[in-house]
């Protein structure tokens, strides 16, 4: 049988190509459970409420934005700003995962306008990064989520660096929620690249003109209203809340979770649910935009957030019937499981003779 990386939980049954040994599925049973009570209904009516409750938000930022005028308070206007763009950076996630709309095609306009007309990121680059990720998430070769990019998130890449990227892959669980302040920046710079690429890409012209709009009137109003000094730090602000935001919530859904090898099948049940991670917390639905529940999000898609809580019921005593560990933990808790993952991946990074022991072998 093929290991699983980090460690093989019970009820994760991989084989390889050629295995006389199939995976037998429970989905469609829970499937059945779940569509039985309702839960696959759109709830159009909540997302709207959301919408509205945002673009309130966003008035009242840019009401104190022009009431402060010149003061460092602006800074706490870039900070809500940072958290009111990653709020509509989980709807129009959800819009892409056809939670919001029963149109697909409705769903994909809404999702396009609010990622690059708002959140000034590309629909398209994230709609293709995102479906190869629930796809085959944790799995190697095929999930980008796990691709090296200044962190490395498999032992195989942390070995491969060398120079100042060795030292810093060595600890760099210590440096992965420093570095998410510069994630914002990251998807903004990806974003372009592939929007100016030769490739194909869907709706190039139209995210191309939202993201440039976008850019030209952020950058205008900030620099017109804020000495040159206050507005490079009112947009570093913005971005480094916007990257920590978006990063903490995603990142502790599936880190240090198992690792799928290449060539291992394994049924959709257990590679969703074992290569997942719930974040439990009074408000952990809000802030985290319904990725706390994660597993349930991966099994049914495009189940509407005010669903969630109630199919993790479901899922909990389904996986609890067939010997499938349910991973669920607090924020904090999780943050401290995916610095202690990366610190193991970067232990790769290291000179074989880092040990004391292996120190005392040395020639003399």
């Amino acid at each position: 049988m093929t290991s699983i990386a980090p460690s093989a939980p019970a009820g994760f049954r991989p084989t390889v190509p050629g295995s006389a040994s199939k995976p037998t599925s429970t989905y469609s049973t829970l499937l059945a459970s779940v569509r039985e009570a309702g839960l696959l209904r759109r709830r159009t009516g909540f997302y709207v409420t959301v919408f509205v409750v945002l673009v309130v938000c966003l008035l009242g930022a840019a009401t104190g934005f022009v009431l402060l005028g010149s003061s460092w308070f602006q800074l706490l206007i870039a900070a809500a700003l940072g958290v009111i763009l990653t709020q509509f950076a989980f709807l129009t996630h959800e819009a892409a995962h056809r939670q919001v709309f029963d149109s697909g095609t409705r769903n994909d306009k809404v999702g396009r306008v609010l990622a690059a007309g708002v959140v000034g990121m590309s629909y398209a680059w994230w709609m293709s990064k995102h479906t190869r990720h629930h796809a085959n998430p944790n799995t190697k070769g095929k999930d980008p989520d796990i691709a090296f990019d200044t962190v490395s998130f498999l032992e195989e890449d942390a070995a491969k660096q060398t120079g100042l990227m060795r030292q810093l892959t060595r600890r760099q669980g210590w440096f992965f929620f420093p570095l998410l302040l510069g994630e914002g920046v990251n998807l903004h710079v990806h974003s372009i690249k592939v929007l100016l690429t030769k490739e194909k890409v869907e709706g190039r012209a139209l995210e191309v003109s939202l993201i440039a709009g976008r850019m030209i009137a952020y950058f205008a109003v900030v620099f017109a209203f804020l000495p040159v000094g206050m507005a490079f730090a009112f947009i570093g602000v913005q971005m480094a809340v916007f990257g920590l935001y978006m990063g903490s919530s995603f990142a502790p859904n599936h880190k240090g979770m198992p690792i799928i090898p290449e060539g291992a099948k394994v049924d959709f049940l257990s590679k969703q649910v074992l290569t997942s991670r719930n974040i439990t917390g009074r408000f952990s639905t809000a802030f985290m935009g319904g990725l706390n529940f994660q597993i349930e999000h991966h099994l049914f898609p495009s189940m509407a957030r005010p669903h969630l809580r109630a199919a993790s019921l479901l899922v909990k005593e389904h996986c609890a019937k067939h010997d499938i560990p349910y991973a669920e933990t607090t924020a904090i808790k999780s943050y401290g499981i995916v610095i202690r993952y990366l610190n193991r991946v970067g232990l790769a990074a290291r000179d074989p003779f880092d040990c004391p022991a292996a120190a005392t072998l040395r020639p003399r």
